[in-house]
C-alpha cells in the first residue's frame, strides 16, 4: 500500500513514525526479556503492536526508506533507560509517551492505529501501577524524610544566617537541627507503626480454643453474635455458627471466629521504619550544611548551599513527577518552588529578627 502522490513532508513524517515504532517496540522487548510470567507476555504483545505500526508505515513507504531518522528524543531516553534502570521508572517515561500519540492528528494512520494507541496508554499504565504499588511504602519514605531534611535545615540555616550570627553557630545549628529532625523523624514513624500495629491486632479475630462450642446453646446461639459483630448478615451468620458447632461436636478444631478474610497490609516493621525515616531525613539535611562542613563562609556558603539543595529538590520532585507519570520538569519545578519559598520565609523572619535584636 505505497501512496507516489504523497508529498516529501508526509514521508519524512513517515519515516518519522517508523523510526519511532521500531525504537519502542525495541524497549518493550527489552523489557520483556528481564521481567517473568504475564507481565513478560504482556509486553512482548505491546512490542507486538508496535511491529504492526512499523509495517503500516514500511508499506506506505513503498520499503526501508535510503536514510532512516532518529527516533525521538523521548524515545531514545526511553531506550536508555531500559537497558540501564528498573522497570518502574521506564514503564512511568513510556505511559507519558503513550498519553501523547500523534495518531489522532494523522490522516495516514489506521482507526485500528489510533485505538490501539489508547489501549497501549492503559496497559502501560497498569504495568506501571504494579511497580509503583510495590515501591510506594519505600519511596514514599525515602521521598518525604529526604525532601523535609532538605526544606527544614535549609529554612533554619538561612534563618539563623541572617540574623548575622558566626559561620561556626550556623554549623553547629544545622547539625542540631539534622540530629533533632533526624530523631524526631524516626521516633515519630516507630509509634505511628507501633501504634498501628496493636490497632491491627486488637482488631483481628481471636481464637476459639478456650470455649466448648458444643456446650453453647444451640437455640440461643450466641456463637452468631460473634460472625454478625465481623460483618456477616444474620442468617449468614447463624449458618456459619450451626456449622462451627457440628464440627466442634464430630472433634474438629474451630481455630479463629474470623467470619470476613481482612489482610492487614504493614510495610515492615516499627524499628525498620525508624531506622529508615532516620536515615533519609538525615541524607536531605546533611546537603544544606555542607558548605559549612568544608569551611566556606558568608555568602558564598549561602550561595552553595542553595544550588545543592535545588539540585536535590528538583531531582526528587523529578522522580516523584515521573513514578505518578507527570512531567517531570513540572514537578521538579513545583518542588523547587514549594523548599525556596519555605526558605525564603525563614530568611526574611531572620533578617527582621536580627536587626530587632541588633
Amino acid at each position: 500500500m505505497s501512496a507516489p502522490d504523497a508529498t516529501p513532508a508526509d514521508r519524512r513524517r513517515w519515516a518519522q513514525y517508523l523510526a519511532d515504532e521500531r525504537a519502542e517496540g525495541s524497549v518493550y522487548r527489552r523489557l520483556a526479556s528481564r521481567k517473568q510470567g504475564e507481565e513478560r507476555v504482556i509486553l512482548e504483545q505491546l512490542a507486538a503492536a508496535e511491529g504492526r505500526h512499523e509495517a503500516h508505515w514500511l508499506a506506505l513507504l513503498g520499503g526501508e526508506p535510503a536514510r532512516l531518522p532518529k527516533a525521538s528524543m523521548a524515545t531514545r531516553l526511553l531506550a536508555w533507560m531500559a537497558g540501564r534502570f528498573g522497570t518502574i521508572f521506564v514503564l512511568a517515561l513510556a505511559q507519558n509517551a503513550e498519553g501523547r500519540s500523534p495518531y489522532d492528528s494523522e490522516a495516514f494512520a489506521t482507526p485500528a492505529m489510533r485505538a490501539d494507541e489508547k489501549v497501549h496508554h492503559e496497559v502501560v499504565r497498569g504495568l506501571a501501577a504494579r511497580g509503583r504499588r510495590r515501591l510506594s511504602g519505600t519511596f514514599r519514605a525515602a521521598v518525604f524524610g529526604a525532601n523535609d531534611g532538605l526544606v527544614s535545615n535549609l529554612a533554619l540555616i538561612l534563618g539563623i544566617g541572617a540574623a548575622g550570627v558566626s559561620s561556626q553557630v550556623i554549623l553547629l545549628s544545622g547539625i542540631a537541627g539534622l540530629l533533632a529532625g533526624a530523631l524526631s523523624m524516626g521516633a515519630g514513624e516507630f509509634i505511628s507503626v507501633r501504634s498501628q500495629r496493636e490497632l491491627l491486632e486488637a482488631t483481628e479475630p481471636q481464637s476459639l480454643s478456650g470455649v466448648r462450642l458444643p456446650d453453647l446453646d444451640i437455640d440461643a446461639n450466641e456463637l452468631a453474635l460473634v460472625y454478625r459483630a465481623r460483618g456477616l448478615s444474620e442468617e449468614a451468620a447463624a449458618d456459619k455458627a450451626g456449622l462451627a458447632i457440628a464440627e466442634a461436636t464430630a472433634g474438629r478444631i474451630v481455630s479463629r471466629t474470623g467470619a470476613i478474610d481482612t489482610t492487614h497490609e504493614v510495610v515492615g516493621g516499627a524499628w525498620r521504619a525508624a531506622g529508615s525515616s532516620f536515615l533519609f531525613f538525615a541524607s536531605g539535611a546533611i546537603i544544606p550544611v555542607l558548605p559549612w562542613i568544608f569551611g566556606l563562609t558568608g555568602f558564598v556558603a549561602i550561595a552553595v548551599a542553595l544550588v545543592l539543595v535545588g539540585i536535590a529538590l528538583m531531582a526528587t520532585g523529578a522522580a516523584v513527577g515521573l513514578l505518578a507519570g507527570a512531567p517531570p520538569l513540572k514537578r521538579a519545578l513545583r518542588q523547587l518552588a514549594i523548599g525556596f519559598g519555605a526558605a525564603a520565609v525563614t530568611y526574611v523572619l531572620g533578617l527582621v529578627f536580627g536587626v530587632t535584636l541588633g
